[in-house]
């Protein structure tokens, strides 16, 4: 796990859990993850439903869920268009130990703003922090109105799943332009940049790596993960390497020293040294975690 108040350091890894399984949650929130994501929708079935949210209560009842040094923990509530979500977030949302929501299917603005009256009504709308999940054409196509919707809203994430379902799509580079509406639409409103999707075999880390590496490329940060055999594939992935952090000061250093130009040619502007000031900064924080 990183160091979580470094300001260029977003979390990295959001690892899920089923909301019906006590034991699980408790064993995920010591395994290194910068985030656990309890899950009340997905991964728990329909009769299940009850049970997971009275337990995720009595989990988050506790300022310090799982230890005072626990990472902290986020839950993904059921669809908002649903009969179950409006109660999950009244019972949560005034919780100690609740630092997040993830709204799953959101379509537009609108329905951000239902989840903060919600949250409001549990008296913890002013310190949530909120992550609208675009899991159809029409999220896609509202990323912007959605990612400026409230002040509460700290991000957006790709539900890959119900979007390929929904877009036909059969082969990734289908999903390219989705992707990268989410990383500009985030951008633009001054967020974070988007985690990735999970990549659902586990046991294909080889799979995983290139996919992280890819999208590290579109401008994603960190992946969320369903299992903790996958957290160390995603750090190493986006965790800059000696070579990065060799570059970057190679570069910041040349700007220091008033030069336009590396010696193998590179012109060094402000965007790039700020750049290099990023991976910098990451380093540090790494090495502080």
């Amino acid at each position: 796990m990183r160091c979580p108040e470094a300001a260029d350091a977003p979390p990295l890894t959001w690892l899920y859990v089923p909301g019906d399984r006590p034991d699980t949650v408790a064993k995920a929130l010591r395994c290194g993850a910068d985030v656990v994501v309890v899950d009340l929708e997905d991964a728990v079935a329909g009769d299940r439903k009850e049970y997971a949210l009275r337990a995720t209560a009595e989990l988050l009842a506790d300022a310090a869920p799982g230890g005072g040094c626990g990472p902290p923990v986020h839950v993904r509530v059921n669809a908002l268009d649903g009969p179950l979500a409006e109660t999950e977030i009244r019972t949560l949302a005034g919780l100690p130990g609740l630092a997040g929501l993830r709204l799953p299917k959101v379509q537009g603005p609108a329905d951000v703003h239902r989840a903060t009256v919600w949250a409001g009504d549990g008296g913890g709308s002013e310190r949530l922090a909120l992550y609208a999940l675009l899991e159809s054409a029409l999220g896609i196509e509202h990323a912007f109105a959605i990612a400026t919707a409230h002040p509460a809203l700290r991000g957006l994430a790709l539900g890959e799943a119900d979007l390929r379902a929904e877009l036909g799509v059969r082969d990734e580079a289908g999903l390219a332009w989705p992707r990268s509406r989410a990383v500009v639409a985030a951008r633009a409103a001054g967020l974070a940049p988007p985690a990735q999707s999970v990549h659902p075999d586990v046991r294909d880390t080889d799979g995983l790596a290139r996919s992280c590496a890819q999208g590290r490329d579109l401008g994603f940060w960190g992946r969320a993960a369903i299992h903790p055999r996958q957290l160390p594939v995603i750090e190493a992935a986006y965790l800059p390497s000696a070579a990065e952090i060799e570059a970057a000061q190679e570069v910041v250093g040349a700007a220091g020293a008033g030069a336009l130009a590396l010696p193998d040619g590179r012109f060094v502007d402000a965007a790039v040294v700020a750049g290099a000031r990023r991976v910098l900064a990451l380093a540090r924080a790494v090495r502080r975690g």
